[in-house]
């Protein structure tokens, strides 16, 4: 006889693991399925993000930075440092312990909150039912109410098949044991950047091939015009409308390289690299998810169809993060996560999908929220503009950190605050005070009316929302109206 719960959670990342624990939280009995794996082969849980994606990739980008720091960027301060070096495998091992705090830190969760953890790989069956696999067991699980997050997995391309030693994923570049000397990187988003940002650090020749002749063309292209012109200047070879034909395996000796040809508008060329990683995209782990007698819609694209509140087409059943429309982002999935389990305890539940904010994590970093310029205008929306150089900034100054701005768009006619793009130093942290304001409905001028500490970083946000009506205290530029 199947064992029975209010709610089971097929899957255990960001999205899973916080609807669990909210679900638990709210009186109901839940379980979460997930067959996460670490190298040693012991279950764990936190998905793609903990284990693979967000968390480590954010270690390794802290680490390098430190690492760069040390080696130029400290004599502005009257600090001298000689023999700095790198023990790449000591680098790897804070990154794993990190890891393995915060998946430990869940299962902690998961007890102190009554959350069954299951281990296996979970499929939907009709009647409510959730086959669970684990090497040659078989469990069934019954729920009143199941929820999927299982989450997505890197693109793979035909013309670069991934291979453990030369051809990597977002997985593979995060534990290379020597940093290669030549570096090649197919896609410029969010994952090539701050991939190709941590080896360019710590010593790699990083060249990054984009498909697209434009660059971060889901950010505001001004900050996405800085931010290309200061990747270059740390030494990223971001070449743009450049499409990948074909890798070859070329054997010298002992040595292995890859050959990548690709073309652009002038013509066909050939690059030799020591690795390549492969970020193209993700895409939903909706296969075998569900068996054919659940009756659920997939898009065109493999995406789980829900509505607004992550319904599935089936009465009972909801998917949330990755697998579902909207941003493949961790917070996105943890909402949906948290919206899904208070609909089932029967209270209010929503997402603000407007206001689903997104960051890349190079140096400087870039943060977005709302309405970009390219957007309004599309729009026909009239709309005012006020930003501010972090070089105006005393905080940015006194940190040496004076690249980039923060920018305020705002209704022409109600000043409500529609649009904020930073390209800055802590410009993840800074976001999320333009999302708590815009979720408010705050105009610029009340955050303009608002008092910031000085000296601080988040004043460039005070500022750049003065000067779009033109009341800029450390900048003479005027506002500009569209």
């Amino acid at each position: 006889m199947s064992e029975k719960y209010d709610v089971v959670v097929i899957g255990a990342g960001p999205a899973g693991y916080v609807s669990a624990i909210r679900c638990a939280q709210l009186g109901l009995k839940t379980a979460c399925v997930d067959n996460w794996l670490s190298p040693e082969g012991k279950a764990v849980l936190g998905g793609t993000c903990l284990n693979v994606g967000c968390i480590p990739s954010k270690s390794l980008l802290e680490s390098s930075e430190l690492y760069a720091k040390c080696q130029h960027g400290l004599e502005q301060h009257g600090i001298s440092t000689k023999g700095v070096s790198l023990d790449l495998a000591a680098m790897m091992q804070r990154k794993d312990q990190v890891i393995s705090d915060l998946t430990q830190g869940i299962a902690a969760l998961f007890k102190a909150n009554g959350v069954s953890w299951v281990k296996g790989r979970g499929r939907l069956l009709s009647g409510m039912r959730v086959e669970v696999t684990a090497a040659d067991d078989v469990t069934i699980l019954s729920a009143k109410n199941v929820v999927i997050a299982t989450g997505s997995s890197s693109i793979e391309i035909p013309c670069a098949p991934l291979n453990d030693e030369l051809i990597v994923d977002s997985t593979g570049a995060l534990s290379f044991t020597e940093v290669p000397a030549r570096l090649g990187v197919i896609g410029a988003g969010v994952i090539g950047l701050e991939l190709g940002s941590v080896w360019n650090r710590l010593g790699s020749e990083v060249v990054i091939l984009e498909a697209q002749d434009s660059f971060l063309n889901m950010a505001d292209e001004q900050v996405a015009r800085d931010s290309l012109r200061t990747f270059k200047k740390q030494g990223l070879d971001i070449r743009l409308n450049a499409r990948l034909m074909a890798t070859d395996i070329k054997t010298s000796g002992r040595k292995k390289q890859v050959e990548v040809s690709y073309q652009d508008a002038k013509g066909d060329y050939k690059e030799v690299f020591d690795k390549l990683i492969v970020a193209v995209g993700r895409c939903p782990n909706s296969a075998n998810v569900f068996d054919e007698e659940a009756d659920l819609l997939l898009d065109e694209r493999g995406f789980i169809h829900v509505n607004e509140l992550c319904e599935t087409s089936m009465p009972g059943v909801y998917a949330i993060g990755d697998v579902v429309r909207g941003p493949m982002l961790a917070h996105k999935g943890s909402e949906e996560g948290i919206m899904v389990a208070e609909l089932i305890a029967g209270h209010h539940g929503e997402v603000n999908y407007e206001l689903v904010p997104s960051v890349i994590y190079t140096h400087p970093e870039i943060a977005w929220v709302g309405k970009t310029e390219q957007h309004l205008k599309a729009a026909g929306e009239h709309y005012k503009v006020g930003s501010f150089p972090f070089v105006a900034s005393g905080r940015a100054r006194a940190l040496g950190e004076t690249a980039g701005m923060v920018k305020v768009l705002a209704h022409a006619d109600t000043d409500r605050i529609l649009g904020v793009h930073i390209f800055g130093p802590q410009a993840s942290e800074l976001v999320a005070q333009a999302v708590i304001a815009m979720e408010l409905g705050a105009s610029s001028d009340d955050i303009g009316l608002t008092m910031f500490a000085h000296p601080t970083l988040s004043e460039s946000l005070h500022e750049a929302a003065l000067a779009v009506n033109g009341n800029a205290i450390h900048m003479a530029k005027k506002r500009s109206r569209k």
